[in-house]
Parts: C-alpha cells; structure tokens; sequence
C-alpha cells in the first residue's frame, strides 16, 4: 500500500513538473493609451500612463491563470533600455516581434486602450471619454450626474518569427455602480493623487473606474488562456562555453540574456575530431562526443553556474547546447 502511495505522489509530481515544461513563454508589452489620453487628463488631473498599469494587472492575472510563463518586468524593461525601444514602438508588429527573438519568448502582447472613461453619451463624449474638459466631470467636477464608469482594451498576440497575429482578445468593463467620482476622490486634481495612480492598489479596485478597469483586464487574460493553443513553440537555441569547471561546479559564459534560466538541462560536449576540406584546408565539420550534463543553479544576464555529472570531468572550453 505504501508502494502504491509513493508512486502516486511521484505521478503527481511529474505531471506538474511537465505541465510546467510545456508552458509558453511570453513577454506582455505596456498597453498603448494615445486614443484615450485626454480622457486620461481628465481623470487624474495629469497625463498618467495607464498603459503600464493595465499592463501589470494583466500580467498578474495571467501568471494566476497558469497557462503562460510570463517574462518579468525588470528583464524586459532592461533590454528595451538597450534597444532603445520607445512607446510608439509598442503597437507595431515587426517592432515586437523582433523584440520578443531577443527576450526569447514564444509569442509577446502587445494592446491598446480603446476606451477609458464614463458612459454619459448626453453629454456629446466621444469614444468613452470623460468630456471635453475636466470641468465637465473630471474628478468629481461641476457636473452632478451619476454615470457608470466603462474601460476597453484590445491584445494582441504576435508570432516572434512572421510578425503574424496569430489571436486578438477585446475585453470590456463596466461598473455595476454609478456616481458623479468615477475615482471617489472628491473634487480636485490633487485628491485624486496617491492610489489612483496605482491601478494595482486596492483603493483604485474599490473605485467604479477600477471594478471597470479589472473586469476589462480579467475579460481578456481569459481569451488569451483559451487561445493559448495557437501560440507555436520555439525551442530556444542554447549555445556557449565552459568558462570554469572546478569541483563538479561549471561556469558558463552565457546567461539570462541567452535564455537561460535555472533548472535548464544542458549537455556537455568535447570536440573530438575537425574534418578539413582537402582543396581548402579550412575546418567544415566539428565531430564532438558527449562529456556529460549540467543543471543550471543560478543565472545572471552573461554567466550562469551548474552542477556537472559525467564519467568524465569537464573543462574549461567544452561547449554546452541543449540536451537532445
């Protein structure tokens, strides 16, 4: 009986380890907001980039569902850094998808904010906007009509090889509630400092613009979990050095930026023999056996450390690849 128990712990354990191998990796851009900008003025009193924080509520809600492994934020904003990559880039396919090869991701998502505002179409609004002025409601303004709060916001997800889109997802939300505030922050631009800004914060939540705002993100985090079949699969390409082998510990001289990351299995080959063209004389072919593996322990962005097991000790030079 206990045998049976053992097995059927160790079952469990290998089918999540292999869930977790066989999730798809992805990057999510911030979310475009150039159409609804003035409405966003109007809102917080400033130009507040809720791209970002729509972007980070749907990651969070993506990481819950389970279904992709998303990139962190502090990697990507890193190497957008060094590719000089700007806001304007972030709706443009080619752009992403070139991006999305270098973070090594299956697919990235890009979107925009279609609507952020109040549904009071009296009022002359246009696209779901808050009014013209920010006298006109704003936070909390002159005008005393209750109004629902509405938000809308597209994905898209882009094939990293053809710039293809491969799915789109369109989420709306609305408030159950209605108010004159759509963020309860009385009638000032300074009151509305603070927590609006973080969308993330349970103070935005409890606001009608954020029950708006989440029903919006959780809508489209679900079509992008049903759709996540139509993402292909790219095997990361992994190729490097040993650049320290000392005590079964090996240090390579790749890391995070060449897609590593720990827990990932390599192979550890020696070259064995160089086939030379006999009219040229130049090396055409590399013959290499295999010395043993390494099981990668800690990564930064170009070095990793892993344990070595072969018959064999490794040495400085062998090249690691993926394990075949």
């Amino acid at each position: 009986m206990k045998n049976w128990i053992g097995l059927f712990f160790l079952l469990i354990i290998f089918v999540s380890t292999a869930a977790a191998q066989d999730k798809k990796r992805i990057a999510v851009l911030d979310f475009d907001y150039a159409t609804v900008q003035s409405s966003v003025s109007a809102v917080f009193g400033t130009n507040v980039d809720v791209g970002k924080g729509i972007t980070d509520l749907l990651v969070t809600n993506l990481v819950k569902g389970g279904v992709y492994s998303v990139i962190e934020r502090k990697a990507m904003d890193k190497i957008l850094a060094e590719q000089n990559f700007s806001n304007s880039d972030r709706a443009d396919s080619n752009t992403a998808a070139k991006l999305a090869r270098i973070l090594g991701v299956d697919a990235i998502v890009t979107g925009s904010i279609t609507q952020f505002g109040r549904d009071d179409k009296s009022t002359g609004i246009g696209g779901g906007g808050l009014g013209r002025a920010i006298g006109g409601f704003g936070i909390g303004g002159i005008s005393k009509k209750e109004s629902k709060a509405v938000v809308g916001i597209t994905a898209r997800i882009i094939n990293t090889e053809t710039a293809e889109i491969l799915t789109v997802a369109e989420g709306k939300g609305e408030s159950s509630r209605s108010g004159t505030s759509l963020i309860g922050a009385g009638g000032s631009g300074s009151g509305a400092g603070g927590g609006a800004y973080d969308m993330s914060s349970s103070n935005f939540a409890n606001t009608i613009l954020g029950e708006a705002v989440n029903k919006a993100v959780q809508d489209v985090a679900g079509q992008l979990n049903q759709n996540s079949a139509k993402l292909p699969t790219h095997k990361l390409s992994i190729d490097g050095l040993v650049a320290d082998a000392t005590n079964g510990t090996l240090v390579l001289n790749i890391g995070t930026k060449a897609g590593l990351k720990v827990g990932d299995h390599l192979e550890v080959k020696r070259v064995s023999r160089e086939i030379k063209d006999p009219a040229s004389g130049k090396v055409i072919r590399r013959m290499e056996d295999k010395v043993g593996d390494v099981e990668i322990t800690e990564a930064d962005e170009t070095s990793a450390v892993g344990k070595f097991t072969g018959a064999a000790p490794a040495k400085v030079g062998d090249r690691v690849a993926n394990a075949q």
